[in-house]
């Protein structure tokens, strides 16, 4: 068949590539890559890997920039790093993403009446968040929540009935989650559906901390 009676959806330039997760372009840190490198060796000790296959694999790690370069690196092993799996969503439906929070050497509070984006990443340095979600008007009853924290503080606050589903990755420092506590039965007469927080978070010496309810200076009334 001549080039010009191919069908035009059969063509090689009309093919769309797969979109690519975020989390897999995500730049990686000296630090991650040492990790890495622990497991490769841990599963050299064992005869999982050969001597020259641990060198080509070591290779590729130190000269890796992304997440999604080193994944299939351990792919193989026991122990090696997941796939970062996208958060479920209905089909059709759409993600509402806020600018990106970004902060160095600085700090930013997200308090009172605001209004909640569906989906919201936070990139820290050497600074402090807070984001308060008990009193924001939240439309939406999943949301996203990506945060990357480097010597950096970032307080998540999230209504007392939330559901949160926490991915956490502290490299030398710090991800904590502040326990759910005895809530009284919901009123029947006015149902509400508690929101779902996914927040995925990685501290690179720095702290991620998730707390429920009202600040204590609100309960007081002193706000």
């Amino acid at each position: 068949m001549a080039q010009d009676e191919v069908p035009q959806h059969d063509r090689p330039q009309d093919a769309v590539p797969a979109p690519v997760d975020p989390a897999l372009r995500r730049r990686v840190s000296d630090a991650e890559r040492e990790q890495v490198a622990d497991i490769l060796r841990d599963a050299a000790g064992e005869g999982r890997l050969s001597y020259t296959e641990l060198e080509e694999r070591l290779e590729t790690l130190y000269t890796s920039k992304t997440y999604g370069e080193l994944v299939p690196l351990t792919a193989d092993l026991p122990n090696g790093l997941a796939q970062p799996a996208a958060p479920q969503q209905p089909v059709g439906a759409l993600v509402q993403a806020g600018p990106t929070i970004n902060v160095f050497l600085s700090d930013t509070k997200r308090l009172g009446t605001w209004v909640a984006p569906q989906r919201q990443e936070v990139n820290a340095v050497l600074g402090d968040v807070t984001l308060d979600y008990t009193e924001a008007h939240v439309p939406y009853d999943e949301v996203y929540i990506d945060v990357k924290s480097i010597l950096a503080d970032v307080k998540i606050r999230v209504p007392a009935n939330a559901v949160v589903l926490l991915d956490s990755n502290p490299i030398l420092g710090s991800v904590s989650e502040q326990a759910a506590t005895l809530l009284p039965a919901p009123d029947p007469n006015t149902p509400t559906r508690p929101k779902t927080f996914h927040i995925r978070g990685t501290a690179i010496l720095g702290e991620i901390k998730i707390k429920r309810g009202p600040r204590l200076t609100k309960r007081l009334g002193l706000t």
